[in-house]
């Protein structure tokens, strides 16, 4: 796949070096998935804001901008280091709504109903972005409230230029049944046309919306005239959530997972983060192995990935779940050095395993999520991801509040007992039940060198994100790319079932997918993997370097 340097997406604050889509800096960086609101980030750490100020700045800003997957209308996880080497996480995850059940999406004979777990007013979690990050600023902001969501009002009300991503998303949206009245209300004029590339969009619901989060923080959102009308919009479309699930949502704090890898300290996300179990397990089987003596592409080293992906993404589907409704998750066991020496001792390095659903299961997210990476001159550092489930959602939203619904309730297991081929799982940790959120695939990561910041990581991209953001951390530590060739490089991805190795258009030579087929595995193509953000540190120039995926739409660079 040909990728391009000028799609990078990066703001800082003192210029040193710029080397194609790379730059070099030592005050602060915000890396995110749209200029404007990296933009918004930055300006909040040259008045002084931390790290924590900026992503809840930039976060609201993507609401505005970035309405594929930034949100209020959703929910994610942030990975907090402060300068004194306290690690934190935030659970702003969604949860299901009180009037959710197990067997909700299956019709009367114990079917699946097709399409009923993704699509429609059922399939909304109860949103946890506004609660996450108000929780975020309550223990670690240092600016005021209403100073971080003003920059976001102030977009949706003077608008922005419609980017040639967005058009098209509006085009195709416009053609499909379920988001045709999201499409009316939220991509039109004053004349009822429907918006063109470099017009300006202003969103005058939303700006009242965040105004009300403003002023009164998380009640803002979550009681009042904006919980009244989530519930008149829910009662009148055919949703559950009530005032009753709003005001009885937390987001919560939960203790980082921590893993080392050859002298590095990694800090992810545990359940209802699947992403952090996983990854520290393929981290620790990538340690036993002699990785770079194959380069990144070889058969070699894509076997390897792809069988080490293998197993952790099978053990993910029998193990995880929210931890709040499985209290024996055998966690401690998955992220042990001694637990990875078990899974890599059948591993045959010549030949592919089998995947089969009578054993374990796999779950996996949708493809719009949205990642971004902090780092302020006092060393604290965030890596916030946080997502819609697919591209815009539900594609359903009031146009009172101009802002759209998750569709999260599609990453339970939707029939339980019922496993497959195709990648359905139905393992009872992650069945659906009132008030419990919904595994995920998430991944944010801050890895730590020497008691400094050393990679802040993560990507949106659904199922591919755990494999996108391991890779890429193998890259780094274990291949000394930059973050840039890291995030560049071939990505690949298998998630256990269905039993096919996914990878990036034009990446891998026609010898070496003959010679992985002759191994036994099953290939596909897709355009790209993952979009990932990341920080790094560089100790030989005592400084940081940041850079975004080239694949990033509305990616831009902008320098201050």
């Amino acid at each position: 796949m040909n990728r391009h340097f000028k799609f990078c997406t990066w703001l800082f604050l003192s210029l040193q070096t710029v080397l194609f889509s790379q730059s070099i800096e030592k005050k602060g960086w915000v890396v995110s998935d749209h200029y404007l609101a990296s933009e918004v980030g930055i300006r909040i750490l040259k008045k002084g804001g931390n790290a924590i100020d900026a992503s809840i700045a930039t976060a609201f800003a993507l609401a505005v901008t970035h309405p594929q997957a930034g949100n209020i209308g959703g929910g994610g996880f942030m990975v907090i280091r402060t300068h004194d080497g306290l690690v934190n996480t935030i659970d702003f995850r969604e949860k299901a709504p009180l009037a959710a059940s197990h067997n909700m999406f299956l019709n009367k004979d114990g079917t699946l109903t097709q399409g009923a777990n993704h699509n429609g007013l059922q399939t909304v979690g109860v949103p946890g972005t506004v609660a996450g990050l108000y929780l975020a600023h309550q223990k670690y902001g240092s600016l005021s409230w209403s100073e971080l969501v003003r920059p976001s009002i102030k977009l949706a009300k003077d608008g922005f230029p419609i980017t040639k991503a967005l058009f098209d998303w509006a085009k195709k949206m416009e053609e499909w049944p379920e988001t045709k009245s999201f499409v009316k209300t939220f991509f039109r004029d004053s004349n009822g046309a429907i918006l063109s590339v470099g017009s300006i969009w202003k969103q005058e619901a939303l700006a009242q919306t965040l105004t009300h989060i403003r002023d009164k923080g998380q009640e803002g959102f979550y009681e009042g005239m904006v919980a009244q009308e989530i519930e008149t919009y829910m009662k009148n479309n055919g949703g559950m959530i009530t005032k009753e699930d709003l005001k009885k949502y937390k987001a919560i704090e939960r203790l980082p997972l921590k893993g080392t890898f050859k002298g590095f300290d990694i800090y992810t996300m545990p359940p209802p983060s699947s992403g952090g179990v996983a990854l520290i397990q393929m981290m620790n089987m990538i340690e036993q192995a002699n990785l770079n003596v194959n380069k990144v592409d070889s058969p070699q080293t894509i076997h390897l990935l792809t069988e080490i992906m293998r197993r952790a993404f099978a053990d993910r589907a029998e193990h995880l779940g929210d931890p709040d409704f499985n209290e024996n998750m055998p966690i401690d066991k998955l992220i042990s050095k001694d637990f990875a020496q078990i899974r890599m001792s059948n591993l045959d390095l010549k030949k592919a395993s089998m995947s089969s659903p009578s054993k374990y299961g796999q779950l996996y997210d949708g493809d719009n999520t949205t990642h971004f990476s902090v780092l302020d001159k006092e060393g604290n550092a965030v890596s916030l991801t946080y997502t819609l489930e697919q591209s815009f959602g539900s594609g359903m939203g009031s146009p009172k509040l101009g802002f759209i619904f998750n569709n999260e309730m599609g990453d339970f297991n939707p029939k339980p007992g019922e496993t497959n081929e195709k990648g359905q799982i139905g393992t009872p940790a992650n069945i659906i039940a009132p008030e419990k959120r919904m595994l995920s695939s998430m991944t944010p990561v801050i890895v730590v060198k020497d008691d400094l910041p050393y990679l802040i990581i993560g990507s949106p991209g659904g199922r591919t994100i755990i494999n996108t953001v391991f890779q890429t951390i193998v890259n780094v530590l274990e291949y000394q790319m930059s973050i840039k060739e890291a995030i560049e490089a071939i990505k690949i991805h298998h998630q256990w079932l269905p039993n096919t190795l996914i990878f990036e258009e034009g990446r891998l030579s026609k010898k070496t997918q003959k010679k992985l087929k002759s191994m036994g595995h099953q290939l596909d193509t897709r355009k790209n993997l993952g979009r990932l953000m990341g920080i790094q540190f560089l100790s030989d120039k005592n400084t940081y370097i940041g850079a975004s995926d080239s694949s990033s739409p509305d990616g831009n660079a902008d320098f201050h």
